[in-house]
């Protein structure tokens, strides 16, 4: 009996040698079909970018997250105008992102943006303490093919679709009320576009009569190839829509988007560049 075994036990290790090289043909050919299950690529592409600009200090602040829900990136600038501008924007961008784990659903995102938004507002004060501060903010949620936002101040958030940038929110500005009175007809449109405060706030977080930022009524739906951009004023006064697109255009990866569009601004030295910051999302529509 143990004669038998010496003898047999070489064929057995080249039966074994057979299975597995024919196993590792099978799961090559697998592979090449995508018959296995790889490792699935985001949802979301991500890409940011910032820069100081001529400021002493950053007061743009992001960040992102991704839950079984979507994908969240929000924005916020802090007013250099005011103290404390990279308080009020690190503790906005805190409180979204903090409140965006408790998002069970995406039936519950509008409902999130405003509750986010009142409770950033809240916390922005207790932090400053009776000093004056405040900060903007865009967040959007993509969840497939819907985006979900929210704005408050002058950042603003475009979708980029073939060589367009359709904005998606309004600034909230003197300018904008200012409009919104010319086109009723109580101002003129001289006196729409001479007013020397054209560009100051009317409505930010950390603001004591802060009421509620502006939320979509429905996602805005995204088609192929869109790119998300959320854009403090620093990036979008720095660069035209066609120095962005020239960068947009390109057929790379949100990153380094992001990054390019970064170094155009730098290499202008413009005198009195602001914080410019940029996220870009790409969903794999």
């Amino acid at each position: 009996m143990l004669r038998m075994i010496v003898q047999l036990h070489p064929v057995v290790i080249m039966l074994a040698f057979v299975a597995v090289i024919v196993l590792l043909l099978a799961v090559r050919r697998r592979l090449a079909r995508g018959g296995l299950a790889a490792v699935p690529p985001p949802a979301v592409q991500i890409g940011n970018g910032q820069t100081i600009g001529a400021r002493e200090e950053q007061d743009d602040y992001f960040a992102s997250a991704e839950t079984p829900v979507g994908t969240i990136a929000v924005l916020a600038d802090g007013i250099s105008g005011l103290a404390n501008g990279r308080t009020a924007s690190t503790t906005a961008v805190s409180t979204f992102i903090r409140q965006y784990m408790n998002v069970n659903s995406e039936r519950e995102i509008a409902a999130f943006m405003a509750q986010a938004a009142r409770q950033a507002n809240r916390d922005i004060i207790n932090r400053l303490g009776g000093v004056s501060g405040g900060t903007t903010a865009v967040a959007a949620v993509v969840c497939g093919d819907s985006l979900y936002w929210g704005a408050v101040g002058d950042s603003v958030i475009f979708v980029y679709r073939k060589g367009d940038f359709i904005p998606v929110n309004r600034k909230h500005i003197l300018a904008t009320v200012l409009e919104e009175r010319c086109i009723s007809g109580e101002i003129t449109a001289e006196q729409a576009r001479d007013n020397p405060m054209r560009k100051r706030l009317v409505n930010y977080l950390g603001y004591e009569s802060f009421e509620s930022m502006d939320i979509g009524e429905e996602p805005f739906r995204l088609k192929p190839k869109d790119r998300v951009l959320l854009c403090s004023d620093g990036l979008y006064n720095g660069l035209t829509e066609i120095e962005m697109e020239e960068v947009l255009g390109k057929t790379i990866p949100p990153y380094e988007a992001a990054e390019l569009l970064i170094e155009a601004i730098e290499r202008k030295r413009l005198k009195n560049q602001d914080n410019a910051t940029i996220v870009i999302l790409e969903p794999a529509l």
